[in-house]
């Protein structure tokens, strides 16, 4: 008799979510997004299951002292509509790093994260601090390393 292959697939209660800390001083931003997002969404889990929320929960310190490259903390902007005629808000990487670093890193993250209801709840499990203190020691938060690779 032929065996057949069963696809397992974890319900979001079974998933064991862990807690992870990542210091963003001199790191990349986009290439720092894209594996807290990874991380975030479980893709980083054999347990993945892309229409379940299986991920872990990261804590990022020193978002003020995130970089870029090339030319992009000159020409980078953020812009948002209020929904008005005239309505478009614009603002540059520079003026943003100074009043809120902590949105850089979360609209980077946000942007590699799906576009629904899934994305919206996986979003809320990125807390992001510009200095290096954060309320979550609680959680005993083990590091991150994302440049082992």
């Amino acid at each position: 008799m032929k065996q057949e292959k069963i696809t397992r697939f974890i319900k979001p209660e079974d998933a064991n979510r862990k807690w992870y800390i990542v210091d963003a001083k001199d790191q990349v931003l986009g290439r720092l997004a894209s594996e807290i997002a990874k991380v975030i969404r479980g893709k980083n889990k054999p347990t993945f299951t892309p229409n379940f929320d299986t991920g872990d929960f990261v804590i990022v310190i020193n978002a003020s002292q995130v970089k870029v490259t090339g030319k992009r903390e000159l020409l980078k902007t953020y812009s948002h509509h209020s929904g008005y005629p005239g309505g478009l808000k614009t603002k540059s990487f520079e003026e943003l790093m100074a009043k809120k670093p902590e949105f850089i890193i979360e609209s980077a993250v946000k942007g590699m994260l799906p576009k629904n209801r899934l994305g919206n709840k996986l979003i809320k499990k990125l807390k992001v601090y510009a200095s290096e203190t954060h309320p979550h020691t609680a959680q005993r938060p083990e590091p991150l390393n994302l440049m082992e690779k």
